[in-house]
């Protein structure tokens, strides 16, 4: 089944890249190692829960068709020893995506990413930023788009603790070089003393800064490459700034663990719906099981969508799912045949 859904998701990915491949030289080596090995690690685990929900409604309908599960209830054993291998199944793969999720994943979507930077993302545009960095330091550009990697009217203000205007920076344009240094064209610097400001203008100026162009400038799935410790950081980092998507970088943090779980909750509502014989067949349980795979998705959307625009908790936005859908499978488990 993952086979089956990864390969469709290939090609389509494929079809529509492909263009973009040829037209930038993408190699082919590095399209298949970089980019769709680590895609197939991605979605794959991403979608895992899902497509064990799916696999799980296939195998347990053709036994239910069979009438294997009927003589395993005349025998005796209760239906919770029918569910027993199910749940260790359940069990090994949600510890692997946990694994993949917390250990492997952020190395292999560095990869992954870096290929899409490289061959196929067009170029990122900021308008209008301001934040507000540690030690009073307040940043403003009005655009900044990577492809000459300049900086639009550039300003800097140095606060002091009692909350006045130490120092002021504006240039014309600014360009990042590398770990701090930066280059500045158009400067005008002013700094505020008890009787005389110190003013300057510089045609160029070359200088060091706190911080990078990541700072200001990096795409959202960028948090898709941090580990935990450094996710955290950054969050923590992005709050101090004022950042308003926090929501949807806590999100990302909780879903490494809240998506494994739903293994569970899928294998025990698939179990329990397709383990009584339908006259539909396998038809009508791949049916159902498809209309809880939507309301599952839809679920999931409409809580981050919360958590991002209305101010919900994002660690309940991520469980909220898997709750309600765990007590939907508690009750579909309590009227399972028997």
């Amino acid at each position: 089944m993952m086979a089956v859904i990864m390969v469709l998701a290939m090609v389509f990915d494929l079809s529509e890249r492909l263009g973009d491949f040829i037209e930038k030289k993408a190699p082919v080596s590095a399209i298949i190692f970089e980019y769709y090995l680590n895609f197939i690690m991605f979605y794959g685990n991403l979608f895992s829960a899902l497509i064990i929900f799916i696999s799980v409604i296939w195998f347990t309908s053709k036994m239910a068709q069979n009438s294997e599960i009927i003589p395993m209830l005349n025998s005796g054993r209760p239906f919770t020893r029918i569910l027993r291998p199910y749940m260790i199944a359940a069990t090994l793969l949600t510890i692997i995506s946990l694994m993949l999720n917390h250990l492997i994943l952020p190395s292999a979507n560095k990869r992954r990413l870096d290929f899409e930077e490289k061959y196929y993302r067009i170029r990122l545009a900021v308008d209008g930023y301001y934040a507000e960095f540690p030690h009073g330091e307040n940043v403003y550009f009005s655009y900044y788009n990577s492809d000459d990697g300049f900086i639009q009217d550039f300003y800097i203000e140095q606060w002091n603790k009692n909350n006045k205007l130490d120092y002021f920076l504006e240039a014309k344009k600014a360009k990042f070089i590398s770990k701090g240094k930066w280059h500045l064209e158009g400067v005008f610097t002013r700094k505020l003393g008890s009787l005389n400001d110190e003013i300057h203008s510089y045609k160029s100026l070359d200088t060091t800064f706190s911080f990078g162009i990541e700072d200001f400038a990096q795409r959202d799935n960028v948090v898709e490459t941090m580990n935990y410790t450094e996710l955290n950081n950054f969050i923590k980092r992005e709050k101090a700034k004022g950042n308003e998507n926090i929501p949807a970088f806590e999100i990302e943090k909780h879903q490494r663990t809240s998506y494994p779980f739903a293994s569970y909750v899928l294998t025990l509502i698939g179990v329990a719906v397709s383990s009584r014989k339908s006259r539909g067949g396998i038809g009508a349980h791949i049916a159902i099981g498809l209309a809880f795979v939507f309301l599952y998705i839809f679920a999931m959307k409409i809580t981050s969508v919360a958590a991002i625009n209305v101010g919900f908790s994002p660690l309940i936005a991520v469980w909220l799912p898997n709750i309600m859908f765990g007590i939907v499978g508690l009750i579909l488990y309590k009227y399972a045949p028997k």
